[in-house]
């Protein structure tokens, strides 16, 4: 019992020196948190100007006819429709303001009412592919939505029957905040622990450790302590804001899928940092090293993209990326109010932590012994 409580005396004494460090040395800590949250801003800058097509249309026949094809066009979620005259449409794609100019012609009103073929125009900026492919297939289905409104007149038989897999719609910028707070807290998780590791042996104190009659388990898990600890907060920190802002919203008990997920991802971090400090043993190096780890880990999981239309190769090695399971529980979590596969989750990420915490402490022994 004396031993245990020495012991832990000892680890609390680590990690209150290693968060007393951390506050000495704030420029890893703010890069740790600043670097997700640019990625975030890049993001939504992103998604606010590239969501949808800038589009004019020329509407040289205002019938209820061309009125029911503009209306179908603006509820494709491919567009941001502005009408305009052939000359203002002309100088809008010059100018590269707009993606494409839709000209609906005089007679459509008529042609489709004699049930005559007609040629609605559209002229396209095809210097960005994923807008000029937006573009390419939202006219024609607008075109089907016409037809279709038209009820047994229509000469389309054929109606689209929409099943959605989840019970909401999920914007591409919530989509993409999920994976950058799991970049977060892999960030913090790597850069603090690392330091703290590293400092050791760039201050010296490591020496002092040895011939203290503290253990090396104890002092270990108090430098694995650092970075959960920090990790964890940093993470409850950021999914309240979240939750306050709207991004991310888990309801009831899905809460605590999402802090077990969170906690698992923060110490597989941390375990990864004490590795990656004992190893390198200096400050410098280890700062930008953990942030490199991150990021690649981050990319590797699939980033801010949809990892099903990655290729083939990519999906097979984000499988052995422990976040790829982490970012997926959480995901299921927050927006679907789903545990999908979280046993599978839980298994991997806990295993990966273990994993991750076990050659921590190796490295950190090896470290101690090649300092003896």
């Amino acid at each position: 019992m004396h031993t245990f409580r020495s012991s832990l005396r000892v680890i609390w004494a680590c990690l209150k020196k290693d968060l007393k460090s951390a506050r000495s040395e704030p420029l890893f800590t703010l890069v740790s948190i600043i670097l997700p949250l640019n990625v975030l801003l890049l993001m939504s800058l992103l998604v606010i100007s590239g969501g949808l097509a800038p589009t004019a249309v020329v509407m040289q026949d205002t019938g209820p006819l061309a009125q029911q094809f503009y209306t179908a066009m603006s509820q494709a979620h491919s567009f941001v429709l502005q009408q305009a005259t052939v000359e203002q449409a002309e100088a809008l794609i010059e100018q590269g303001r707009i993606v494409a100019v839709v000209t609906i012609p005089a007679d459509f009103d008529a042609r489709i009412r004699q049930h005559q073929s007609v040629a609605v125009g559209v002229k396209i900026n095809n210097l960005n592919t994923d807008f000029t492919n937006d573009i390419r297939r939202a006219v024609p289905d607008a075109i089907t939505q016409l037809y279709q409104q038209q009820g047994g007149a229509s000469p389309i038989k054929v109606a689209l029957q929409e099943q959605n897999l989840r019970s909401q719609d999920i914007a591409l910028f919530q989509y993409s905040a999920m994976p950058l707070i799991v970049l977060l807290l892999v960030v913090s998780g790597l850069v603090s622990s690392s330091l703290a590791a590293a400092s050791e042996w760039e201050t010296r104190t490591i020496k002092e450790l040895l011939l203290s009659p503290a253990s090396s388990g104890a002092i270990i898990t108090g430098k694995v302590l650092t970075g959960f600890v920090t990790t964890v907060a940093l993470g409850v920190l950021v999914l309240g804001v979240g939750s306050l802002l709207g991004w991310v919203q888990p309801q009831g008990v899905y809460w605590l899928q999402v802090l077990l997920i969170l906690a698992l991802v923060a110490l597989f971090s941390a375990g990864l940092g004490v590795a990656l400090g004992a190893l390198l043993q200096r400050i410098q190096p280890v700062g930008s090293a953990a942030i490199v780890l991150a990021l690649y880990l981050f990319f590797l999981t699939g980033g801010t993209a949809v990892l099903a239309f990655d290729p083939g190769w990519l999906q097979t090695v984000a499988t052995f990326v422990p976040l790829y399971y982490g970012r997926h529980a959480l995901e299921m979590a927050i927006f679907y109010q789903s545990s999908d596969q979280l046993p599978r989750d839980v298994v991997v990420l806990a295993g990966s932590a273990l994993l991750a915490v076990g050659l921590g402490i190796l490295a950190m022994r090896r470290g101690m012994a090649d300092s003896q």
